[in-house]
């Protein structure tokens, strides 16, 4: 995925240098990115980042993504860069791949969770890459959402959730992909698959030319978005055949409780008094409008949501 080259409107470059003084004074942006809006940050500032996992709510030694223009700023945060690491972003940058390196000696603690890595990606949004240029320096952005919950995919997710607690929200539109970016790790011989996402173990592979691992539950580095609960909703959610739909939700309304369904393309009958979303069930469309799918059902207040079971 490549940023867009339609240059910005007048309005959009307004908004832009509006939210690099933002950043430039300290204060947070919520910015879009092609995978969920992030809560932004200066990441040379360490009471800036630190006001970021306040407004979150974030445990102190959970890791951010420091989001960069480009392959350029690399060595700017990462000593001991491999040449995969080049390769990798030369192919996938911007778009949605982070690469955890080892950190440069001047980056602060609270980005990196006290660990001696740093993860970086850049972003394709066109906003947020204008908005990195223009800031000139890295925006540490975790997700723009209260820790744990679903991240946002859209600048009204990002109200909702967090209101007047940001400075100012970039609307950048609804997010292309709105799931998060794959974390690689890029640290020793063997690369390692962090956190699953848009790009591939395969795909992976084939640019780095030998295989890729996914990391174990003993793996020692803290990744974002992989502690044991993470992009929930507040309803408790299960999976479900497609076929079992109508008899789980019968059960649950003999229980008193109050369905709601997530499915892809048509749904077999349902209880009418269950509240149901339908996604295509093309899987980048699915995966683009999945969180929102979420955010809808617990507004509508269900009890329990049930997802019938994509396929593989």
């Amino acid at each position: 995925m490549t940023a867009s080259a339609t240059p910005l409107s007048a309005d959009d470059r307004a908004r832009v240098a509006a939210a690099a003084e933002v950043l430039a004074r300290g204060g947070v942006v919520a910015i879009p990115t092609e995978t969920v809006y992030g809560l932004g940050a200066d990441a040379a500032n360490p009471d800036a980042v630190r006001r970021v996992f306040a407004i979150k709510g974030r445990p102190a030694d959970h890791p951010v993504i420091v989001h960069v223009a480009g392959a350029d700023d690399i060595t700017r945060w990462a000593r001991d860069v491999p040449a995969q690491a080049w390769a990798l972003a030369r192919r996938y940058w911007p778009g949605p791949l982070t690469l955890v390196l080892p950190r440069a000696p001047e980056v602060a603690d609270v980005v990196t969770g006290g660990q001696d890595t740093v993860a970086l990606r850049a972003p394709a949004h066109p906003l947020t890459q204008a908005l990195l240029r223009a800031f000139g320096g890295g925006v540490a952005a975790p997700s723009a959402n209260r820790h744990g919950q679903v991240s946002p995919t859209t600048a009204a997710h990002v109200r909702q959730d967090l209101g007047a607690a940001v400075d100012m929200i970039l609307d950048g539109g609804p997010c292309a992909l709105g799931l998060e970016s794959t974390i690689l790790a890029l640290l020793g011989d063997e690369p390692l698959l962090l956190r699953p996402g848009a790009i591939s173990p395969e795909e992976l592979s084939v640019v780095l030319n030998q295989p890729v691992a996914l990391a174990g539950a003993t793996t020692r580095i803290r990744a974002p978005g992989t502690l044991a609960a993470h992009y929930a909703p507040r309803a408790p959610l299960e999976l479900c055949a497609t076929e079992e739909l109508p008899a789980r939700v019968a059960d649950l309304q003999a229980a008193g409780a109050r369905a709601g369904c997530l499915i892809m393309g048509s749904a077999p009958p349902l209880s009418t008094d269950t509240v149901l979303v339908a996604l295509p069930a093309h899987a980048p469309d699915y995966g683009a409008g999945l969180y929102a799918a979420l955010r809808q059902l617990d507004a509508a207040g269900v009890d329990r949501i049930l997802v019938a079971q994509p396929p593989p």
